[in-house]
């Protein structure tokens, strides 16, 4: 495992790091957690390098932490450092921060929390750590030793980003989303350099937009594949972060041993610098390319969801972007008949009653409700 420097911590992060947002599922039950197998995934990071493990309080309504905890038993807590997150906009009151640490603590079943963020950070949730001054409380968990180091993760656009940072002169680190997509998006390439540039180390997360950098459709593959590179989709990603040395640790969500292996090999070869010229060269087509045939610009991270009306929101938007990205909206519209037939027009996209509560919970500040028109509109033939 290679490993970089954590800022002034004095202390080196793997260049990988175990997201725990997306985790192994019980079969047939996708949003419980296996257990047994995620245990397993996780010490097998850790036993070969991995030293950083990220939750948040609200990941599978506490059930993330619950089972980070469980992972870290029998002599692995001393191996890693954790990092979870604090639910900003649920607070009401200054005392309402130590309450939710209180219950990630008690869940991970730890005495401290390595590191902690002030979650999602975006204009109405970064309000309300003002108006409650939350950062005072974040130090106060700092010196009566709850909490090692403090930080924030962002999901906004630059000109705030540049606001935290300089709202605060003892921030630890931040996190933020980046991946050879979302170059220019939220924080993107601008905030990495500014953050670096304060001697803050980089966390990055959605390395692989919610795993669609992963499967590429058969024109991003042809343009792999014609010039002749070695990477796997999943590495080419990888190693463009890697590559950069204003970043920290990547974070992946991996809920396959596949996944976890194969992760960990591409880190032990990552380096500032590796990659080469024709390397670049083919991440800006494929920068290209991806940008042409995908419209809505959804990671399926799944704040938005449960929705009030039980649409499916990640599932519509996957639908509609796979049909436009492998060239087959006439797929897309079958399955969509199909599924709005089963279940007599409910969680489909025509089912929105625009309501906006996913809106004000999506970190990527899509439009939902929109999307959801258009995309019924164009997958059902119904243009009223």
């Amino acid at each position: 495992m290679k490993y970089r420097p954590f800022g002034k911590t004095g202390w080196n992060v793997s260049s990988l790091g175990f997201g725990c947002m997306r985790l192994p599922h019980a079969e047939g039950k996708p949003r419980i957690i296996d257990e047994p197998e995620t245990i397993r995934q996780i010490r097998f990071a850790v036993d070969h390098g991995v030293n950083y493990l990220d939750t948040a309080y609200q990941y599978y309504e506490g059930g993330s932490e619950k089972v980070v905890g469980l992972a870290v038993k029998d002599g692995y807590r001393e191996k890693v450092k954790i990092a979870t997150k604090s639910p900003v906009w649920l607070m009401e009151s200054p005392g309402d921060f130590d309450k939710y640490l209180d219950i990630s603590l008690q869940r991970l079943q730890v005495d401290h929390i390595d590191f902690y963020l002030l979650h999602g950070l975006r204009k109405t949730f970064w309000e309300n750590v003002v108006k409650h001054d939350l950062i005072k409380q974040a130090e106060n968990a700092k010196r009566a030793g709850k909490v090692g180091y403090v930080g924030f993760s962002f999901h906004d656009n630059y000109s705030l980003f540049e606001e935290i940072i300089n709202a605060y002169d003892k921030w630890d680190f931040c996190q933020i989303q980046y991946n050879y997509i979302n170059v220019n998006y939220q924080a993107g390439l601008k905030g990495l350099k500014y953050a670096s540039g304060k001697g803050l180390p980089i966390v990055i997360m959605e390395p692989l937009l919610g795993g669609r950098l992963a499967k590429l459709p058969k024109v991003m593959n042809d343009v792999i594949n014609n010039e002749g590179h070695k990477h796997t989709p999943v590495d080419l990603a990888l190693q463009w972060l890697w590559n950069q040395p204003e970043v920290t640790c990547v974070l992946s969500g991996m809920n396959k041993m596949s996944e976890v292996e194969h992760n960990i090999n591409s880190a032990e070869k990552s380096g500032a610098g590796s990659l080469t010229s024709g390397e670049l060269e083919l991440i800006t087509r494929l920068q290209e390319v991806y940008k042409k045939y995908t419209p809505v610009p959804c990671t399926s991270c799944g704040y938005c969801i449960p929705c009030p009306n039980s649409v499916r929101i990640p599932n519509m938007f996957a639908m509609y972007n796979n049909g436009y990205l492998f060239e087959n909206m006439s797929h897309a519209k079958e399955v969509y008949a199909n599924i709005s037939k089963k279940l007599e027009g409910k969680t489909i996209a025509g089912a929105c009653i625009k309501c906006g509560k996913c809106e004000e919970k999506c970190p990527q500040h899509i439009p939902i409700s929109e999307w959801l028109e258009k995309i019924h509109k164009e997958l059902s033939g119904d243009n009223k």
